[in-house]
């Protein structure tokens, strides 16, 4: 078995209550959910399924290539 390991940001809905996932090594795939742990199930599902298409078809699995950085930055204001 081989393991691979892909970045997935989530981002909250701007137009309802719900979460859009989403990984940059992996265009085109995308998922959603109710709720951040839904959306996480989700995405795990839709990657596993994008990699077992680009499997059988015989094309490269992208490799992570760490593109995106998010931390929490905090500032002060007078």
């Amino acid at each position: 078995m081989h393991f691979y390991s892909f970045e997935v940001v989530i981002e909250k809905e701007a137009e309802d209550e719900g979460y859009f996932a989403w990984s940059p090594n992996l265009p085109g795939c995308v998922s959603q959910g109710g709720t951040i742990e839904e959306a996480k199930r989700r995405m795990r599902e839709a990657v596993t399924q994008h990699l077992t298409t680009l499997r059988e078809r015989g094309e490269a699995i992208p490799r992570n290539e760490r593109r995106v950085h998010v931390e929490e930055l905090t500032v002060g204001l007078r």
